[in-house]
């Protein structure tokens, strides 16, 4: 489902979020994500969050019960991964966007920065950090999935981390602190790969 915001308050979605880590959004993205059932092919996707705040929350999201999509941030800065959980009865949903920063394809890394949003779907609520600097993955490993050779690659991508300092609604009036996340999704590259191989490279 998509959230249906007035032209003004879009405008400063864009503005509150980076950028590079606004999702995509039209037909076409809903239907890919309507084909899908389910995060990962394996069967292992996960996302763990603990929330305190606005809403106090403790996230366990199983496989079968999410979406889950990734790939680079467009501006190349890093790589962008999204999670969206249960839809409930009445259309809403939550969903959760990183973006990594400095995390590059099929690369181990610790200690990467990241621009996190979440989105109430249905409620029109959406909680940014506006910006690298407050949330980190302090471990993040890649696994290739999938048909090797071609132009089109997957990976599995596994992370853990946590927020310092909360994301805030855009007329800042209500926050929320991620205190720790776990997650396993996938990204999806299309191009020339930087490197040949089949596993996780140490940074």
């Amino acid at each position: 489902m998509r959230v249906k915001w007035p032209a003004p308050a879009l405008a400063l979605v864009m503005a509150a979020c980076s950028a590079s880590d606004v999702p995509d959004a039209g037909p076409a993205a809903e239907q890919a994500a309507a084909a899908t059932a389910g995060c990962l092919a394996s069967g292992d996707g996960y996302l763990r969050a603990r929330i305190r705040g606005a809403l106090d929350l403790d996230i366990d999201w199983r496989n079968g019960d999410i979406e889950c999509t990734g790939g680079p941030r467009p501006d190349g800065s890093g790589l962008r991964v999204t999670f969206a959980g249960p839809e409930q009865s009445d259309g809403r949903r939550l969903r959760f966007v990183f973006g990594i920063a400095q995390a590059a394809e099929g690369i181990a890394a610790q200690g990467l920065p990241v621009n996190l949003t979440v989105i109430f779907e249905g409620e029109r609520r959406l909680f940014a950090t506006q910006g690298d600097d407050k949330c980190t993955v302090d471990a993040l490993t890649q696994q290739r999935t999938g048909p090797l050779g071609g132009g089109s690659r997957s990976w599995r991508i596994e992370a853990r981390g946590f927020c310092t300092e909360p994301a805030s609604t855009l007329q800042g009036d209500e926050r929320l602190l991620v205190t720790r996340f776990d997650f396993a999704g996938k990204i999806d590259i299309e191009g020339e790969s930087p490197f040949t191989g089949t596993e996780s490279h140490a940074s």
